[in-house]
């Protein structure tokens, strides 16, 4: 089964740093982009950064600077790197990636991890 594993979340203090790994369980057969959502209550869930099958990068405005998100395409594991954390980056991030499974495949398909809770301290 085909399915996103995170890992890397916990409690930080503000200034400090996390580094969240997203691994692409199962089989795919590429990775067409890589991203991460968070989501605070209350609040709708908001497109942290984003990486194309070509290393293209965007991100959020409140992150820019301070986030670096990168893959690893051998190993189907995307990366957030997050520094210089603030408490404003709590929230629980999901892992996304538009995938085909198959060479065989005539689309791609939206995958989602089951999140990993951030939260920092001030």
């Amino acid at each position: 089964q085909a399915q996103l594993v995170e890992s890397g979340g916990g409690l930080v203090q503000a200034g400090g740093s996390l580094r969240l790994s997203c691994a692409a369980s199962g089989n795919f057969f590429r990775i067409n982009a890589m991203g991460w959502y968070r989501q605070v209550p209350g609040k709708e869930r908001e497109l942290v950064a984003v990486i194309t099958s070509g290393g293209s990068t965007n991100y959020a405005d409140s992150v820019k600077g301070r986030f670096t998100i990168s893959r690893d395409n051998a190993k189907n594991t995307g990366y957030l790197q997050m520094n210089s954390v603030k408490p404003e980056d709590t929230g629980v991030y999901y892992c996304n990636a538009d995938a085909v499974q198959t060479a065989y495949s005539k689309w791609s398909l939206r995958y989602w991890g089951q999140g990993t809770q951030v939260t920092v301290s001030s």
